[in-house]
């Protein structure tokens, strides 16, 4: 089959990561293809949208902490350069996020979360039980006390997506409803890609993109493939009827040692979410984890006995070996990694995105010191120490053979 017309990048994989990197680099002039069977689904489409880089913020993370708190404030600027390119809202909310504990045992840990959060600098306050119910009056009597996490937002992540597909359409971004197969690589240096479908597209840059699949894509050379693993993450959909009263900003909370969140939406909907199994690629939602979710949440919010039920998700979160993302250039000429994103995959879209297609335009570093906000998350920290080298500098529109 003969090769598509030559493109200056192809994106494997259209989740929210992949989709901000083909919108951002089409904008800045470059001929983008993106590969995916359903661009804007997967984990992304299952997400509740949370911002949350105090929440997230767990010991022996502080690194990637000080990137999330980077990414909330990218979030705002980000949130309307989109909303201009597309035309559609994306509904980011920057009210803040409640933490709260179900029993005195619960909250003895989140003060011990508390303390860690303000030994490394971040914006939290300890709040009493009447705090916490003055703050959202839906929240259960029992509530034992919690945390004010005032830098911790959201966004309504399918509304991101949506606008991510709008914008990167008008920019020019191509879209290609397959998988890639296989990136073609000749004398270290990336040519293109060859499909599922065995048709291939040319193109000297290539940005891995693939969420949990990152690692299966053939083709990577030695010391590139990223070591990526699904983590499959489940949110339930519900809905509040007219006269039916509504949380006023996003609650995670602490159940007898379980951790929930509920997450509302501007048009009435609520997204719950807690879950984190390790089961491969299975999405099945089991019973048994669906069940402790709704009832944590009822025990928190017990107005959400009048909610209906929508609908039920999950996705494959792509976790690494030490949580953080592997953004950046590999040791192969033109190979890019934006992946391993996690638990982070909305909050970090803005800035793996504009580091990325900073790196597409002006080349990587190979001689200069690895500065930036992804300079403690490129993805050759899990190579062998002997393959850390860059990728040499490469401008747009230079010509290469499939």
């Amino acid at each position: 089959m003969a090769p598509t017309p030559s493109r200056d990048v192809v994106v494997a994989g259209g989740g929210i990561i992949g989709l901000a990197v083909a919108w951002q680099a089409a904008a800045a002039g470059l001929a983008v293809t993106v590969v995916d069977p359903a661009a804007g689904r997967g984990s992304s489409w299952a997400a509740a949208g949370m911002l949350a880089p105090v929440a997230e913020a767990h010991f022996g993370e502080e690194a990637l902490a000080s990137l999330n708190v980077a990414a909330v404030r990218a979030w705002p600027e980000f949130a309307a350069r989109l909303e201009s390119a597309s035309g559609e809202p994306v509904h980011f909310r920057a009210d803040g996020t409640l933490l709260v504990a179900s029993d005195p045992s619960d909250r003895a840990a989140t003060d011990r979360v508390l303390a860690f959060h303000q030994d490394i600098g971040l914006a939290a306050e300890r709040l009493g039980s009447r705090a916490c119910r003055a703050a959202e009056p839906l929240l259960a009597p029992g509530i034992s006390g919690g945390v004010d996490l005032p830098d911790d937002h959201q966004v309504d992540n399918r509304a991101a997506v949506g606008a991510l597909l709008a914008a990167g359409r008008t920019a020019g971004v191509a879209f290609v409803a397959d998988e890639v197969a296989r990136v073609e690589v000749e004398d270290g240096r990336v040519r293109g890609v060859t499909l599922a479908d065995g048709s291939r597209i040319a193109a000297p840059r290539v940005v891995v993109a693939a969420g949990s699949r990152s690692g299966d894509l053939g083709g990577l050379p030695d010391g590139t493939r990223p070591p990526v693993r699904p983590v499959r993450g489940a949110t339930v959909r519900l809905r509040a009827g007219d006269g039916v009263p509504r949380l006023r900003r996003t609650v995670r909370a602490l159940v007898h040692g379980r951790t929930c969140y509920l997450v509302p939406r501007d048009d009435g909907g609520l997204v719950l979410g807690a879950t984190m199994e390790e089961r491969g690629n299975d999405l099945a939602v089991p019973l048994g984890g669906l069940a402790d979710l709704l009832d944590d949440a009822r025990r928190v919010v017990p107005a959400l006995d009048e909610y209906a039920v929508v609908e039920t998700a999950s996705g494959l979160r792509p976790g690494s070996p030490d949580n953080g993302p592997l953004v950046g250039t590999t040791t192969t000429d033109g190979l890019l990694m934006a992946t391993g994103h996690f638990r982070n995959g909305i909050l970090l879209a803005p800035l793996t995105s504009s580091e990325v297609v900073g790196l597409l335009i002006h080349g990587g570093r190979p001689d200069g010191p690895d500065t930036g906000p992804f300079a403690a998350f490129r993805p050759d920290r899990f190579a062998p120490k002997a393959s850390v080298a860059r990728g040499a500098p490469w401008a747009p529109g230079v010509a290469t053979g499939p």
